[in-house]
């Protein structure tokens, strides 16, 4: 069986070759246990589209996002069948956090997540190995959760932190790793060589930037986010133009366009979907065919994450949107009271039907995480 079609039998939807739009096609399989059977058609799952809402009333009636979540069924109207199909299987959750776990705010200073979702959070990581993998710097994505039972990865997956393990093999050029003496912990960082560099991008960039009302330039160690949230529109050209302006001396970096934010990267063949098979790999979970990596984010660099559950043919790829977009994710939450819901749902669950299991059963011997500084 190819990827597409474990993952597609995961999601217990077909999807035909022919269209380029990929459209959902109905099936009418009704997937059984010793106690009750669910059907997991299309026509099932839209016909309860006006059922789906979010804690802050109704999802949006407009014709285009509803259209799209058919493409993107909710994964709060899934959660059933979804849960089914993990039945047995280890999952492994994977967290964005700005628009994702926080909502988007236009100091990125002041992006806090709720008490409710810091607990929602904690509750998952009893049950399942957590990561959270943001632009951020790993330091300050960890000063914003508070928490100690996740994992976290920096700079879109530039800076990871996990337990020692088998290390990935990689581009000697580009890629270094190096074990943490503090704890047992490999601390890798592909774009190591590229931190002068960066420094001085910074440094250009907060000059050229100053005179630019709303600007905002932030260091993530291995990325510089220029924020223009605050940037009036007819400036917006001014501030794109200067950003290029410093990039053109530094050929080994690219940007890319975030919300409201533009981002400067070193060009290595690393991003969040690399981040997140090399947890998977460290973790031990690499070539097992029962674990299931489920992914919730909100922008473009997510995509690259739901490509990589996509290529494995097993997982949840959830994008977060109250608006249409092309993805590569299979369920959609309409906003982060939605992520909020799914988290306590995925925490119920696992609660319910593994009370006798240990924590150390969950996440395997020698791999819980560790708090550090």
């Amino acid at each position: 069986m190819t990827n597409s079609a474990k993952l597609n039998q995961t999601m217990g939807l077909q999807r035909s070759s022919t269209s380029n739009k990929q459209k959902v096609q109905p099936i009418t399989k009704v997937v059984k246990n010793d106690e009750n059977s669910v059907d997991l058609s299309l026509a099932s799952i839209t016909s309860n589209l006006h059922d789906i809402s979010t804690p802050n009333g109704p999802i949006s009636s407009d014709l285009a996002y509803n259209s799209w979540v058919v493409e993107h069924p909710s994964a709060l109207g899934s959660f059933d069948w979804m849960m089914k199909a993990a039945k047995g299987k280890q999952v492994v959750v994977f967290l964005d956090y700005d628009g994702t776990l926080s909502p988007i705010v236009d100091d990125p200073d002041r992006a806090f997540m709720s008490d409710e979702m810091r607990a929602a959070v904690r509750e998952v990581a009893k049950y399942f190995p957590t990561a959270v993998i943001s632009g951020r710097s790993r330091d300050k994505v960890k000063e914003f959760v508070q928490l100690s039972n996740v994992y976290y990865a920096g700079s879109h997956g530039m800076d990871i932190l996990v337990p020692t393990g088998p290390l990935n093999p990689c581009d000697a050029k580009n890629h270094t790793a190096a074990i943490d003496k503090k704890e047992s912990d490999v601390l890798f960082q592909p774009a190591k060589r590229f931190l002068p560099a960066i420094q001085e991008i910074r440094t250009l960039l907060e000059e050229l930037t100053r005179k630019v009302e709303g600007a905002r330039v932030e260091d993530n160690r291995f990325c510089i986010s220029v924020h223009f949230r605050k940037v009036r529109d007819e400036d917006y050209g001014i501030l794109e133009a200067k950003v290029k302006y410093v990039l053109e001396n530094y050929p080994e970096f690219h940007l890319t366009l975030g919300k409201k934010v533009l981002e400067v990267r070193p060009s290595i063949e690393w991003n969040k979907g690399h981040a997140l098979e090399y947890i998977l790999d460290t973790l031990g979970f690499s070539s097992s065919s029962d674990v299931l990596p489920l992914y919730i984010g909100d922008d473009r660099t997510d995509e690259d994450a739901f490509k990589m559950i996509r290529s494995r043919g097993l997982g949840f790829p959830i994008i977060v949107s109250s608006t249409p977009k092309d993805t590569k994710a299979c369920y959609s939450l309409h906003d982060p009271s939605d992520v909020l819901t799914f988290l306590l749902r995925l925490a119920r669950w696992r609660k319910a039907s593994s009370s006798s299991r240990s924590l150390a059963q969950i996440w395997g011997p020698g791999n819980l995480p560790r708090s550090v500084n």
